[in-house]
């Protein structure tokens, strides 16, 4: 047994023995293989390197000697700008003081004078920063490559350019000495505020024109520009000026250029107290260019004003000398800025196809290279020109929603866990209404209401992807009326509108269509389309909006007869102050789309003027279309116009009963139109068998109809020439008419109505005869029995009519009425009786209480002889006294006279009148 075990050991040890063998075996091979990768990597590099190196530029010495000038080319292919071809104040080396000197050396390259062009030192290390934090992180060019790259090179950041510059580095270090590649370098660099080269830095920001007379601090601080130009201009931000003059000035201690005493008097020095005030130098076209070093910083690295660039713009000169014609102090202005003389303006037009800008107002009165309001910051807050972005795109985009979608605007909405409310401008609030209308009138309580129901993402969403970042990266209930801290440019505005404009389709706004560089290398630079909504939104949305730009819209004042054009209105508010700090105008066309801002520098300043930003977008747009053909916009085959009665909620189409004047036209997402039609003023079956008749005992007219509803009333109109007066409505089927006038036609007319409808109205008429004049006929057997004894007469007559009937009995003597009367009885007896008298008495039938009268019947009676028969009392002698006295005669005539009056006013005849009963 134990044989047996040493055995196993001897095997085992030998199979290990083996198992060791293989492993070698195979790590040997393992190195192999990575040697030659090593050198297979090695040779490549070394091939790309040589490939590199081999299509370098050669060294020009033009170039070295000529100060870096970028050429700008308008859409003409013209140029109107050429950069750092007049700044420029050329020096040599000598002209360089041993201050300036050493400051640059300390913070550009401290090794100048000891490496051969290239810095290994500081390669290391710069690829020991690129390993840990990614490639690019960190450069180690030396003042040799600087003047290399941007004598020849672009500003790219890639392997290429990297290996070319220390190639043309170390050719530069051998052909020129140290003192001719530092000259080359403080004429070439861009020291900011539109200064090249150190001397003209000098002159700009301290007037000294012999640098000579500069001081450390004012050394340190040109020694420190180069690195970032725009940001350490001491005009635009002197604090941070200072800390990069700091920062040289420690260097400067560390590579034992000065004392550390020597830095802290520096660095007690401000920089404000250094800086000249700055020149105002109008630049022309400056707010655009300002636009294009910017978008050419972002997409290439490369520096209009530090490289030899040739830029093709977009820039339309036409359109840019009219804004900034606009924007000028000009007596011909028509823009009055005489109540905000101090107002700032930014301007962006762009072409709403592609999204190219033509034109940038940067500003008014502004100093050079000063701040932009149409392109920098974040802009200011946009107020309702964020509703179409916010609120109803997104809701028509995601919910479908029509032009003509009801809003409730009821009353103040209230702001989620807090006490305020956000208000109507107007403070009035209409109840229901179109979406058309709320955004016409610019009411915010819609609006708001409008992004609650499409949803805070899906906004969101919406708007990033027209180009609108939001403070924060949160959307809040405000944005949607444009009032919180998210902020917008006219050229982020402009870009948004734009994409309306272009049915959905948005351009990221650009200046520059590409770039030449000094290699002859050529690079594309403008913008790919993107979808940003669908055709049916972009449509609905500018349909919306010319409704803004109507006469009773509230952009009016920004119409142009005669080009369809579009915009929108925006202002916003400062709680507790009345007016608005900042106004705004944003509208399009098919070809150009303008964004204009109005305000001061201050964010709560109040403008007087709101209505400036309409003027200078009214004033652009026309003047650009001028002698252009301007197309309308399109209706896309996704969009149906629809006739919808007014009112109706959901809507629903009108029926042939709706009046015209109930029925608008708005538009709807294809399939998505109402099909269900109104009722509203449908009409009811008209009445049946409608009868009218007068009813002679009552004489009122009695009105009867029918109809087959029940729950039915009625309105009941009657008139006559042809004017109907409302009488009543009623749910019966009668009705009676009173005081109505005889000999009248009248018109009867009845409408059957319910709590929506009403039916066709039915008339009749009937006309109220007038009673017939009752003919009486005369009375008959009239005599008289004369009494002469009595003095009396007895007059009869006889009379067949019946009714109520009375007799006028006129006594007449003389032709003259001296006495009447009136009896029902068919005989009077007279009495007293004057003698010698004749008597006409008329009789005349008359119907009692009514103006009808018979024919006059006529009887004479004579009282003659009635002396004589009676015998005569008065003397003879009396007589012939009375004859013979004339005097007397008179007298007795008067007293005659007097007696005949008394007669009159007591006439014994009508004393006497007896009725005698028949």
């Amino acid at each position: 047994m134990m044989a047996n075990n040493g055995q196993t050991r001897m095997e085992r040890r030998q199979h290990r023995k083996n198992n060791i063998k293989q492993k070698n075996s195979v790590w040997k091979k393992i190195l192999k293989l990575l040697i030659l990768a090593v050198l297979l990597i090695g040779i490549g590099v070394g091939a790309l390197f040589s490939y590199y190196i081999a299509s370098a530029p050669d060294l020009d010495a033009t170039l070295l000697s000529d100060p870096a000038s970028t050429e700008i080319l308008d859409i003409n292919e013209e140029v109107f700008a050429t950069l750092g071809a007049e700044k420029r104040t050329k020096i040599d080396n000598n002209d360089i003081p041993e201050v300036l000197r050493n400051a640059i050396i300390a913070t550009e390259d401290a090794r100048f004078y000891d490496h051969i062009g290239i810095d290994f030192r500081r390669i290391g290390a710069a690829v020991i920063a690129n390993f840990r934090d990614g490639f690019g992180s960190q450069g180690a060019s030396t003042i040799t490559q600087q003047v290399v790259k941007g004598s020849f090179l672009s500003n790219d950041k890639n392997l290429k350019r990297k290996v070319q510059e220390q190639w043309l580095a170390l050719k530069l270090d051998r052909n020129y000495s140290k003192e001719e590649i530092l000259e080359m370098y403080v004429n070439k660099i861009y020291y900011g505020a539109g200064a090249y080269g150190v001397a003209t830095a000098a002159e700009v920001y301290f007037g000294k024109e012999d640098l000579d007379n500069l001081t450390l601090a004012e050394a340190a601080i040109l020694a420190g520009l180069p690195q970032r130009p725009t940001a350490y201009d001491p005009f635009v931000d002197p604090e941070l000026t200072d800390e990069r003059k700091n920062t040289v000035l420690d260097l400067m201690v560390h590579h034992n250029k000065i004392s550390q005493d020597q830095a802290e008097e520096a660095k007690n020095i401000s920089v404000s107290s250094l800086i000249v005030k700055k020149k105002t130098d109008f630049v022309r076209y400056e707010g655009f260019i300002q636009q294009v070093r910017k978008e050419v910083m972002e997409k290439t690295g490369a520096d209009i004003y530090k490289d030899s660039l040739k830029v093709y713009t977009t820039l339309d000169p036409d359109a840019q000398e009219r804004v900034e014609f606009l924007l000028s102090n000009r007596e011909d202005n028509p823009i009055d800025y005489s109540s905000d003389e101090e107002m700032q303006v930014g301007v962006t037009v762009l072409d709403t196809q592609t999204g190219a800008i033509r034109a940038i107002g940067g500003g008014r009165n502004r100093e050079n290279d000063g701040w932009n309001y149409a392109i920098d910051g974040n802009g200011r807050q946009p107020g309702s020109t964020m509703k179409p972005i916010v609120a109803y795109g997104p809701a028509i985009e995601h919910l479908q929603w029509s032009t003509y979608h009801q809003l409730n605007d009821d009353k103040p909405y209230p702001i989620g866990g807090t006490s305020k409310v956000i208000e109507n401008w107007n403070q009035s609030y209409q109840g229901w209404m179109t979406a058309r209308y709320a955004l016409k009138k610019s009411l915010n309580v819609p609006a708001v209401k409008t992004l609650e129901e499409v949803g805070y993402s899906k906004a969101k969403k919406f708007a990033e992807g027209l180009g609108i970042s939001f403070a924060d990266d949160q959307i809040t209930i405000g944005d949607a009326i444009g009032g919180t801290a998210t902020g917008v440019t006219p050229l982020q505005m402009a870009g948004a509108y734009a994409a309306f404009g272009n049915e959905g389709m948005y351009h990221e706004p650009y200046s520059v269509l590409r770039i030449e560089y000094p290699d002859n290398r050529t690079e594309e630079l403008q913008s790919e389309p993107v979808v940003a909504m669908s055709d049916y939104t972009a449509y609905m949305i500018t349909d919306m909006l010319k409704s803004v730009v109507s006469s009773s819209g509230t952009g009016a004042r920004a119409n142009v007869n005669g080009l369809p054009l579009v915009g929108k209105t925006g202002t916003t508010n400062v709680e507790g102050k009345d007016g608005s700090p900042d106004s705004w105008f944003t509208g399009y066309t098919t070809n150009y789309t303008v964004s204009v801002w109005t305000g001061y520098d201050q964010d709560q300043k109040i403008i007087n003027n709101t209505k400036t930003a309409l003027d200078i977008f009214r004033e652009t747009i026309q003047d650009i279309s001028t002698d252009e053909e301007t197309n309308d916009f399109v209706q896309p085959d996704s969009v149906v116009e629809v006739s919808v009665e007014k009112g109706s909620n959901p809507a629903k189409r009108p029926s042939e009963y709706t009046p015209n004047s109930e029925i608008i036209t708005e538009l709807f997402v294809k399939g998505t139109e109402p099909d269900q039609v109104s009722e509203k003023f449908d009409q009811l079956e008209p009445v049946q068998n409608l009868e009218a008749e007068y009813n002679e005992d009552n004489e009122e007219i009695v009105v009867e109809w029918e109809h087959e509803e029940e729950d039915i009333q009625f309105d009941v109109s009657a008139g006559t020439n042809g004017s109907l007066n409302h009488l009543t409505t009623t749910d019966k089927r009668i009705v009676e008419i009173s005081n109505v006038e005889k000999g009248e036609t009248y018109t009867i007319e009845v409408i059957a109505i319910n709590e929506n409808q009403e039916s066709e109205p039915v008339s009749t008429t009937i006309e109220i005869q007038e009673e017939e004049e009752r003919e009486l006929p005369a009375v008959e057997q009239l005599h008289q029995t004369f009494d002469p004894v009595n003095r009396s007469a007895l007059v009869s007559w006889s009379y067949s009519e019946n009714g109520p009937i009375e007799f006028n009995v006129e006594i007449e003597e003389a032709g003259s009425t001296v006495d009447q009367l009136t009896t029902n009885k068919t005989s009077v007896n007279l009495t007293q009786l004057q003698p010698n008298t004749t008597y006409t008495i008329h009789v005349t039938p008359t119907l009692k209480n009514e103006d009808i009268q018979g024919p006059s019947s006529t009887i004479q009676l004579s009282t003659e002889g009635l002396e004589n028969s009676e015998g005569d009392n008065t003397d003879e002698g009396d007589q012939e006294e009375q004859q013979n006295d004339p005097q007397q005669d008179g007298e007795q005539q008067n007293d005659d006279d007097d007696e005949t009056e008394d007669t009159e006013e007591n006439n014994p005849v009508e004393q006497q009148i007896e009725d005698t009963v028949e």
